[in-house]
């Protein structure tokens, strides 16, 4: 079964964003792991519980294959490059 992984952030310094970018997406698909968005425009048509702000979405093969980019040195040695960029909220879940 799939897995996709959805970030919402805010951007809070663009110049690390750009870097953090760059580098994220080739990682991403060393791990097989493809965007279907990032950023774009976006309407809110319902929001009682969660208002985003920012969204991206990456789908991998399976849960293993998401946790396993997550986790993997090479995205941990990343992660603080988006901390420093942005605020935001990550989840990996299972989907169809």
């Amino acid at each position: 079964m799939a897995a996709y992984i959805i970030v919402d952030g805010v951007v809070t310094d663009p110049a690390q964003m750009e870097i953090y970018k760059s580098k994220a997406k080739p990682l991403v698909e060393s791990f097989g792991g493809e965007y279907l968005a990032r950023g774009g425009t976006m309407t809110v048509k319902e929001n009682q519980r969660w208002t985003p702000n920012r969204l991206v979405l990456l789908k991998f093969a399976s849960m293993t294959q998401a946790e396993t980019f997550y986790n993997s040195p090479e995205y941990q040695a990343l992660l603080p490059v988006s901390q420093a960029a942005s605020e935001r909220t990550l989840v990996i879940f299972e989907g169809v």
